[in-house]
């Protein structure tokens, strides 16, 4: 029995450990490159009515969770925080693969590389592990699992679930009702480069000397 408390705890210490250091890491890709995170916002279908907020929210709130799974008192807050959090950035995910007219910029960082649906995957998976250290800490040796414990346990789980859910849908909705009918002047861009399609060259004096003055300028540069 106690192989087997012992073996808990060190799968709850790792699931912790990596939930701080996607969170760390996140919060810090963020903070760093602050600026461009915003723009990515702001092209976001989701949320380019609410970039401002969120993008100082989301990384602060990565912070505090990390510090809430750092500190034992508090882990269990912060498994179910995570959890949540998780959960929003999967449905938010879901929400931009199928009911989005566009498709923005993935996250910065490592995560940039994945595209979206390797990112909702690895989503999935750190929702999994939030559920699984929330079952660990919830039911050890030091607690009775009675059949109101679990029912309780559960109820609370799927009350975070469905509440974490109904959240990015209600930011979804009213996101979309202000930037088409607020008229709040947000411009939202297609993540694609331009194609050339054909060129015509006018041939006109002016035109020709403003390419050559262009061209000497680069070459100077180089």
């Amino acid at each position: 029995m106690k192989v087997s408390a012992a073996i808990k705890k060190g799968i709850l210490e790792v699931i912790c450990l990596l939930y701080i250091l996607l969170f760390v890491y996140a919060a810090v890709s963020k903070i760093l490159d602050f600026e461009n995170f915003q723009v990515q916002l702001g092209q976001s279908p989701l949320l380019s009515a609410f970039a401002g907020s969120v993008s100082w929210g989301v990384p602060l709130v990565e912070l505090l969770i990390a510090l809430l799974l750092l500190i034992p008192r508090y882990r269990l807050v912060g498994l179910f925080a995570a959890f949540s959090l998780m959960i929003m950035f999967t449905t938010y995910i879901i929400i931009i693969l199928n009911y989005s007219s566009s498709i923005p910029c993935s996250c910065g960082g490592i995560l940039e590389n994945l595209d979206w649906t390797e990112h909702l995957v690895f989503n999935i998976l750190f929702v999994l592990l939030a559920f699984t250290g929330i079952m660990l800490l919830l039911f050890n040796p030091k607690n009775v699992a009675s059949k109101n414990h679990y029912n309780r346990t559960f109820g609370t789980v799927s009350i975070i679930l469905l509440s974490s859910i109904a959240v990015v849908v209600i930011i979804f909705l009213l996101s979309e009702d202000i930037t088409h009918h607020r008229n709040n002047f947000i411009r939202r861009f297609p993540h694609h480069p331009i194609t050339k399609i054909n060129e015509l060259d006018l041939k006109h004096p002016s035109l020709l000397y403003c390419r050559n003055r262009e061209e000497q300028s680069l070459s100077r540069q180089l």
